[in-house]
Parts: C-alpha cells; structure tokens; sequence
C-alpha cells in the first residue's frame, strides 16, 4: 500500500479480543476454517494445491453451497484463502506432480498450523491470520474477472507462444492493486473522520475523491465520466472484498447499470451532478469500513511506513509529544486522546507537565499551548496549584487565569492588557495553524476587534513571534474592506518593531 506522506486521522480501535471474536465470524475466513477441519489424508489435490473434480463438490456440500459455477467459485475461494493462510499445509508427491496434468490428482491436503493458531484463540494469533485472509482477497480483487481471463486464454489474449498475454486484457495488476489501495486510504481517512460510528460514505463520493481535483470547484462532463468509471471499478473490487470483513458494502443498484448499458452512461453522469435525496444516493453504493476493516487497513497502511496513529497511542508518552500530535487532530479525537492521557496521573502532576510542555517561542508552540489548554480544561479543582504557580510566567500566566476563573478559583488577578493582548495573538496563531475554516476564523476575527477598541493599535505592540504574522491574517479575513486595510498596516508596524520588514 502506497505510503507517500499520507497525512491520516487517527483512529478508535476496539480491543484486540473484540476484534479477533469479529474475525472468527467473517463469512471468508468462516468457511476457510471449516474446510481446513475437513481436510485430511483423503483430501485430494492437483499439482497447483487445487481440489480434483470429486473433491471440489464434496468440499462444497461440507459448506452447504451449492454445485453450480457460483458454489464451486466460491468453494475454490475458500480453498485457496485456507492454503494462502496455512490453514491447510499440502503434500505434493514429487514423482506424481511430475507425471501428471492440472486437475490430476497429485498428493493430499492436512489442517496446517494456522488452524492451531486459531483453536488457541489467542487474539493476536487469529488477527494474524485474518490479515492474511484479508492479503490474499485484496490480490484476487485486483486480478483480472474471470470472464476477461477465460477469453484470454481462449486465445484473443495469447501471444505466439501461447503465453497470456496481460497487454491484451487491458489490465496492469500494478497499476489496479495501487488504485484499490487509494481507495481504501480515502475511506479510512472517511471512517476517521466519523469515527464513532463508522459512517456509510456514497460511493460517487469516495470515487470523487480518487479523481475530482482538490482545486476544481465544479467538475466537468469529462470528469463526471469518469467519476462514473471509477466508481463501477469500485463495485466490482468491492462485491469482491464485502465477505473479508474488511467493508459493509450496499452494492450498485443493478438497474442503474442496465440504464447506463442503454444510454452509454449519460443518465448516471447527469444524475451524479444533481442534487440527490438519500434514498436515491444509497442506489449508487453504500460503503463503510467494518471496525475490523479499519484495523486491517491501518496495519497495511504502517507496514508501507505511513503515519497512521491510533487513539490511545499518546497515553504513556511525554506531554509535550502528546500536545504535538494533538494540534494535528480532529477535535473529538483529540479530546479521547487527553483523557486517555491524563487516565491514572495525578492532576496537579499532570497540568505542571503539560505547562512545561505547552512553553517555547517556536512555530509549534501556540498550537502546544491551545491544546494545553484544552486538555487542563478537563481536571478538576486538585490542579488548581499548578495553575497558581504560573501566573506570573508571560507565555502560562493567560491561559492559567483563564482556567482558574473558570474553575471558580478566588483571588484570581486581574491580567494586565499587555497580558490579555500577548494571549490573544497566541490564541490566534494556533487557530491560523489549525484546520479551522476559514469562515469560522473570519468570525472570530470580526468578533475580537469589535470587542475592544483601538484594537490594532494595542495588537502591533505586542512581542510575541507570531504577532505580524497574526495580524496580516486578519487583513485576509476581515470582511470589512477598511479594517482589513488597517490591520495590514498594523502588520507592517510589528514587522518594523521586530525588524523584520519585508
């Protein structure tokens, strides 16, 4: 899975035992289990580890499907999903395999140590193997459909030599398999973002994602296309993965497709410019990433070297990398982040580390200290102390009789204006350094100045690393053009004053 500065949400997962109960019952692995159980001496295989014919239709009866093409594909799915996972170890008779053709029986098949694993039950055991289950189903998903195969090696897909020819099936496994991982990045970074329930994401959204430019206001005809393209190769890969338990997947509706066969797709590129009622965007493909799924896809995403932090995973670390990683999560994540954090630490020991912390004239330092704030935000009257001990200090003195005041604490003192005026300039520089939109800033903005008088003319003064920086900020927000003009004025003041015209 492609890693390239992926820049991803943290995410909530479940225990491990919860997640190795999920794994136990994915329809995939279910009937992998079950035929590793079955195997035996008696068990049958050709050269390439396949079932023989007789074998293959009682394989099928011990799982119940059927002894049509879709049961036996099914059968051949599970066969292969237990030998890929060691469920079931082969032994090949060497003289035999080399005397016989494919189909041909050629040794036996016995449960192989996987199965062991699993009858432990050991949580991290059974995940293994269902990682396993999940590899092996993510390559089937971007081969070639079996129909396109057969064609090839019926011969329009050969070359002279007779060798399927790969060109011909207008495929690149390379090229289908990254395509598949981009989109399962998107929609962990989705499942992410609606964390707590793992939220359905329209699939003419998540096929958006992987192709409307970051910049394109409103897309073309020729992008709708091929937003519709991307997003019926996305049904394919995705009928494919549904029983991984990777995703919960709502198909295509089937009779979009045939109304798309009739009219070469310009209903489906009209509709997915439209504005849609739910029921309707449900037609297009519902999909989600199962709890199990974004366990599976975050340990893809590691082994590719990405940054793909889970909650909790800050809680035994200093508080000054907790307050880093912080200003980079989404609210609601970095709110567990804390209180898993503080779990178990005193809290007048906690707030003096996150003080410490949270201190510093760096680039990082006013996001440090607004998460700071955030996290003291959630002890008690106990901290109280450390909060009493900085008052006095020019970066903690703001923030701190803040958290008093609002914790009810007596005999707080009244913050000088240069104090008041230096915390609002932090304030606002880690706000610019946030995500935030810039809609919610603008008002922010519109608000400080309203409140106070002179509001620029006390701002410029103020010695803090951030302040021009801040201030031509809010030259770009403010929607008062007049303001905005003395606000890039003040700016040029503080550059001044620092000495760093430019």
């Amino acid at each position: 899975m492609a890693a390239d500065r992926l820049a991803l949400p943290p995410v909530r997962l479940l225990p491990e035992d919860e997640l190795a109960r999920l794994a136990l019952t994915v329809p995939l692995l279910e009937r992998a289990v079950r035929l590793a159980r079955w195997a035996g001496p008696d068990t049958r295989v050709d050269v390439m580890g396949e079932l023989t014919e007789d074998d293959r239709l009682r394989a099928a009866a011990e799982l119940g499907l059927a002894d049509d093409q879709d049961g036996l594909a099914e059968t051949s799915q599970a066969w292969g999903i237990a030998i890929d996972t060691g469920l079931v170890e082969l032994e090949i008779d060497e003289a035999a395999a080399q005397a016989t053709e494919p189909g041909d029986p050629a040794g036996s098949a016995l449960p192989g140590e996987a199965l062991a694993q699993l009858t432990a039950g050991e949580p991290q055991d059974v995940l293994e193997v269902w990682l396993a289950t999940a590899e092996t189903a993510l390559g089937e998903a971007a081969s070639p459909d079996f129909e396109g195969l057969r064609a090839a090696i019926g011969g329009d897909g050969q070359d002279d030599d007779g060798v399927l020819d790969l060109d011909a099936l207008d495929w690149d496994p390379e090229e289908e398999a990254e395509f598949l991982d981009a989109a399962l990045a998107n929609l962990y970074a989705y499942s992410a973002m609606e964390e707590a329930g793992y939220e359905s994401v329209p699939l003419p959204v998540l096929a958006a994602s992987l192709v409307v430019p970051d910049d394109m206001a409103e897309p073309t005809d020729d992008v709708l296309e091929e937003v519709t393209e991307v997003m019926m190769r996305l049904d394919d890969h995705f009928r494919l993965l549904a029983p991984t338990g990777l995703i919960e997947y709502q198909p295509v509706d089937d009779a979009l497709i045939e109304e798309g066969d009739e009219d070469g797709g310009a209903a489906a590129d009209q509709d997915l410019g439209a504005d849609l009622d739910p029921e309707e965007i449900s037609r297009y493909g519902m999909v989600r990433l199962t709890p199990l799924g974004v366990f599976g896809v975050r340990a893809r995403l590691l082994d590719a070297g990405a940054h793909a932090p889970a909650v909790g995973d800050l809680a035994d670390r200093e508080a000054a990398v907790l307050l880093d990683a912080m200003t980079d999560y989404p609210d609601q994540a970095a709110r567990t982040e804390a209180e898993l954090w503080l779990d178990g630490r005193k809290s007048d020991e906690a707030a003096r580390e996150l003080l410490a912390a949270s201190t510093g004239d760096d680039l990082g330092a006013p996001g440090r200290r607004l998460m700071c704030q955030q996290t003291l935000s959630l002890l008690g009257t106990d901290a109280e102390p450390a909060l009493r001990e900085v008052l006095d200090d020019r970066q903690l003195g703001g923030l701190a009789r803040v958290w008093l005041t609002e914790h009810g604490a007596r005999d707080v003192p009244a913050p000088d204006e240069a104090m008041v005026f230096w915390l609002t300039v932090d304030t606002l520089a880690a706000q610019l350094d946030s995500e935030h939109a810039p809609e919610l800033l603008a008002e922010l903005v519109t608000g400080l100045v309203a409140q106070h008088d002179g509001f620029f003319d006390a701002v410029w003064r103020v010695d803090h690393p951030a302040t021009s920086d801040v201030l031509e900020a809010m030259g770009r927000l403010h929607p008062d053009k007049s303001v905005a003009k003395t606000a890039r004025k003040a700016a040029f003041k503080a550059r001044s004053k620092a000495g760093t015209g430019r």
